[in-house]
């Protein structure tokens, strides 16, 4: 009899010893998840035609509201016509412009801009070298890019794009000395940049006509 109230009051100890250690919550464990069938299902969402977003769509804010008509005028022109890739091909465009442009290769300005940005360019790059200034710049980031304004004449397609940039910038006088900039501190650069495309062209490749800073 003993025996058996020594091992019922053991029993009561351990029982009591689990309950204080798995009873309790420390506030770190996960909330106990409902059963799959009870948990509520979210109602299906109809949506008409009306309803549907009309091309293109970008999870981005890629677009300005502005632009849209025009982007629209665009696509119906060319139904080859995408943000997303005219976007990618923009920033790699804004790229190497830059690039020619601080190294001061005109040959390679050339294939990327009509005639009157090719003149500027030249023309800058020519006062740069009389005075004696080498650029030692470097497009650290595109931190955005937005399409600002679309539009279409005729069969000519024409899209605005404001690029948000980080670039460091250094110039050099003739013996190599810093007379401006850093590397070491990137400075936030805004631009708007216009391209453009005749829709029925063989040639999909798009042409710089026009550079702005962002107001």
């Amino acid at each position: 009899m003993e025996t058996i109230i020594i091992l019922a009051l053991v029993f009561v100890f351990v029982a009591m010893r689990l309950y204080s250690v798995l009873g309790r919550r420390t506030g770190h464990e996960q909330p106990i998840a409902k059963p799959v069938e009870a948990q509520p299902k979210p109602a299906p969402i109809a949506r008409s035609s009306s309803d549907m977003p009309s091309q293109p769509v970008s999870a981005e804010p890629a677009i300005d509201p502005r632009a849209n008509e025009g982007i629209r005028a665009i696509v119906s022109a060319d139904p080859n016509f995408d943000v997303t890739s005219f976007l990618n091909g923009a920033q790699a465009a804004y790229r190497m412009i830059l690039e020619a442009f601080w190294k001061g290769d005109t040959e390679e300005l050339a294939r990327f801009v009509d005639d009157g940005v090719r003149e500027d360019f030249a023309e800058a790059i020519r006062q740069r070298e009389e005075a004696g200034e080498v650029l030692d710049n470097r497009l650290i980031s595109i931190e955005r890019a937005v399409i600002e304004r679309a539009r279409l004449d005729g069969q000519m397609a024409s899209v605005t794009v404001r690029f948000d940039a980080d670039i460091a910038a250094v110039t050099h006088d003739r013996e190599g000395n810093v007379i401006a900039g850093s590397l070491s501190d990137a400075v936030p650069t805004h631009d708007v940049w216009t391209f453009s495309r005749h829709v029925r062209a063989d040639d999909p490749n798009w042409i710089l006509i026009e550079t702005d800073e962002a107001a």
